[in-house]
């Protein structure tokens, strides 16, 4: 496996997400109620604008590739709610990489929560399972493995013997439980994860990795452990481990999540695009990790950034300082998802303004590369 590659085209699909923004509503008003309709209307559609390379679930269903049912009464489509997609409190992202005069590449960061959401949803965008030739697994918590061994085991029937055994990237230190302490009292268990055996006996390639690797026929990087060198960011409070030692079985302490890793795409003539599921490490870390080993800009950072709740407040501000001010280039866009937080998700977009997208499920974004603009890309620094 060797150094990152420039692709020159990237695709992602979120197959996942707590969020679901598939709708532009109508600002043309004339025949309907005046007054708060229209502050409302004209919000939402301002909030649900996407930039150029997004495609909203909605005209994905009424595409004539997705052939969607007509109304024999009328003639037109339906919107087929039985079939479109669902939220979930998870993350995934299908990943597709192209270089130029070569096969494209299919890889999947994260699986969703369970396993029911992350099938309904490749059905419903008629995802070609088949061709998914890896699962990337960001870190050890069910809302991100959850959704695995269903996805192996509907790939396998969705596919021919002579079709190769996707990979299943994981994280070799895989905890027997992980738990949620708030006040240092465990009020819960998190969902197990799927097991090695698992995930081998439901037809994953199992590959455990704890550095940082090139994937997708080095097309896709995914990151070691991640660097924690902020003072703000400093884990994910109440976070436990259950452990068994000479001592006997315990709840340990466990708020780094030292086994979290990102992935990231260098596309051409624009720089990296980052897939943060949950930002555990920080996700200043993170971006300044990327840019230390691969020293490229960032263009878009993905995912879930983890400043949901009373005990991330204090985050915000410094998190959106960093990217806005600090960072230079400051990325071209943020997607802040999953774990984001409102808080968050407004804080950016006041300081970006239409550089915070309102991402979710069934959202398709292309990002589409040019060599020939490469020389404009400056190097990425951290004032």
């Amino acid at each position: 496996m060797g150094a990152l590659r420039t692709v020159d085209q990237l695709t992602v699909t979120f197959l996942v997400d707590n969020c679901i923004e598939w709708y532009r509503p109508c600002v043309s008003l004339d025949a309907v109620c005046r007054c708060a309709v229209i502050t409302y209307s004209w919000h939402m559609s301002r909030m649900t604008k996407l930039p150029p390379g997004f495609t909203l679930e909605l005209r994905l269903h009424l595409s004539e590739d997705h052939k969607p049912p007509i109304d024999p009464l009328t003639g037109v489509p339906f919107v087929d709610l039985e079939n479109y997609c669902c939220g979930a409190h998870g993350f995934s992202a299908l990943i597709e990489t192209r270089v130029d005069g070569e096969e494209p590449h299919l890889t999947l960061f994260d699986t969703g929560p369970d396993s029911r959401s992350i099938i309904r949803n490749v059905e419903a965008l008629q995802v070609p399972v088949h061709r998914i030739e890896r699962i990337v697994l960001s870190h050890w918590h069910a809302d991100h493995s959850g959704g695995m061994l269903a996805l192996l085991r509907y790939r396998s029937r969705s596919s021919t013997s002579d079709t190769p055994r996707c990979v299943a990237d994981v994280h070799p230190d895989q905890p027997l439980a992980r738990g949620i302490a708030p006040l240092d009292k465990v009020i819960a268990r998190l969902p197990a994860d799927p097991t090695f055996e698992e995930i081998e006996a439901a037809g994953g390639l199992l590959e455990t990795h704890s550095e940082g690797h090139a994937v997708a026929n080095d097309t896709v990087w995914v990151s070691g452990e991640i660097p924690r060198v902020t003072s703000f960011e400093t884990g994910l409070p109440g976070a436990v481990r259950w452990i068994n030692g000479e001592g006997g079985s315990k709840w340990i302490k466990e708020e780094d999540i030292m086994d979290e890793r990102y992935a990231a795409i260098d596309v051409a003539g624009k720089g990296l695009v980052l897939f943060s599921a949950c930002s555990h490490a920080g996700i200043v870390n993170v971006v300044k990790d990327a840019v230390s080993k691969l020293s490229r800009p960032i263009y878009m950072v993905i995912g879930g950034l983890h400043l949901a709740g009373a005990d991330f407040t204090d985050r915000i501000p410094p998190t959106v300082n960093f990217l806005a001010n600090q960072l230079r280039p400051a990325p071209t866009y943020v997607l802040p998802m999953h774990c984001s937080g409102f808080a968050a998700k407004i804080a950016l977009e006041s300081v970006l303004g239409e550089g915070c997208v309102p991402a979710g499920v069934g959202i398709k974004v292309d990002v589409q590369g040019n060599r020939e603009e490469e020389q404009t890309v400056f190097p990425p620094s951290i004032a």
